[in-house]
């Protein structure tokens, strides 16, 4: 195999400025005149005045800076050009942990926690708690190789098993996700064991053979249907019918922004905080315009139809991920809510579950420290 190639991001001035003309340029449709414009989808008010900071105030050079801060590389994995950031911090080799995000964020969204965990003696922590940071782009997101079709998690975390492995010489490795994140970070511990030793999870997605047993799992399962009526029409339109979406979003910054600004408001902790606290208009722009600058909203969305074809998260009997599992649960996950503990047990080997006191489904970017901390603790109980 080749060795992995540093990579850079490069956006040129005329390609943003292309993106911009297009944001300044969009022909803003009618939009309910209600009290929660965001029961109807992106709210009008909010979109207007992310576009307005977007087109006028957004500097898109420091941004391109800022996601040039950390080493970043490209390897070849089977079919794919797998890109990956890689800090080797006070570990110096010694304590990987793959970390993975999902949909709609990107590898972005752990910018918050990279030096943290990389360099926790820079933040008043020991070294012995440092990694060695892989955190790469889901094949499809960002800068990572387009498949031809679709894809899924399976797929993807035999992919990111022989990242670790073979390209980068780990023989064993923690791993941690969120979201598709959580779905690849189970797969790695339920196929790759061997190697991706104890997993932490902040989203599950496996689920065990026989349905709901418990009056507690029927209540969360119903619980679950209702939020998933109430805001799953994104799951089902990408699970399905995947393109057409692609064909709306294609050329459309405007639309790309509104489908993933949603995401943002109806899955964050918002209790507390404003979204503009939680997910400040520069860190949610970047993290939009790493789909419009790449193409990536049309096969991230493809993503969603991978798990299908893949098979699904449903056990067959006797079937669990053995390897030692971690779970922190944030209390903001308005739409994937933590499943009760009987039914999380028998799809997983569960030794480590936390119930965070705030926080919802961007973990990692709403918050960081609570997110350093449960995986520190976790990391030494794996050890």
């Amino acid at each position: 195999m080749s060795k992995p190639a540093p990579f850079e991001v490069r956006w040129t001035a005329p390609d943003v400025e292309a993106v911009l003309a297009q944001v300044r340029a969009y022909p803003w449709p009618p939009a309910p005149q209600v009290a929660d414009g965001w029961a109807y989808g992106c709210d009008a008010g909010y979109l207007r005045d992310l576009c307005s900071h977007w087109a006028d105030g957004y500097d898109w050079q420091a941004a391109v800076a800022d996601l040039n801060r950390y080493p970043q590389f490209t390897a070849q994995v089977e079919d794919y050009d797998l890109h990956f950031i890689h800090v080797v911090g006070e570990a110096g080799g010694r304590r990987p942990m793959i970390v993975t995000h999902g949909w709609p964020g990107s590898h972005y969204e752990f910018w918050q926690v990279i030096e943290k965990l990389t360099f926790p003696s820079r933040f008043g922590g020991q070294a012995a708690d440092a990694f060695d940071l892989v955190i790469p782009s889901l094949p499809g997101f960002g800068f990572s190789s387009k498949p031809k079709r679709p894809i899924g998690q399976r797929t993807t975390a035999r992919l990111f098993n022989t990242l670790m492995t073979e390209e980068l010489g780990y023989s064993s490795y923690l791993a941690q996700g969120g979201d598709w994140g959580g779905l690849v970070t189970s797969w790695l511990g339920h196929d790759h064991g061997g190697q991706a030793r104890a997993i932490h999870l902040n989203m599950m997605g496996f689920r065990p053979h026989g349905g709901p047993q418990t009056d507690a799992e029927i209540d969360w399962i119903q619980r679950q249907g209702a939020a998933m009526d109430a805001m799953g029409a994104y799951f089902r339109l990408q699970a399905s019918k995947p393109q057409s979406l692609a064909w709306m979003g294609a050329g459309n910054p405007v639309g790309q922004a509104a489908w993933i600004a949603e995401r943002f408001h109806d899955w964050s902790d918002l209790t507390a905080k404003a979204l503009d606290e939680a997910h400040p208009k520069d860190r949610l722009l970047t993290n939009i315009m790493i789909y419009v600058m790449t193409g990536a909203f049309t096969t991230g969305a493809w993503y969603y139809r991978g798990l299908l074809e893949e098979g699904g998260v449903a056990f067959k009997a006797g079937e669990r991920c053995e390897t030692p599992t971690a779970f922190a649960n944030f209390p903001g996950e308005a739409l994937y809510s933590a499943p009760p503990r009987t039914w999380a047990d028998r799809a997983y080997n569960i030794v480590r579950w936390t119930e965070m006191p705030r926080g919802g489904h961007f973990a990692a970017m709403e918050e960081p420290d609570l997110f350093v901390d449960d995986v520190r603790a976790w990391a030494k109980e794996a050890r």
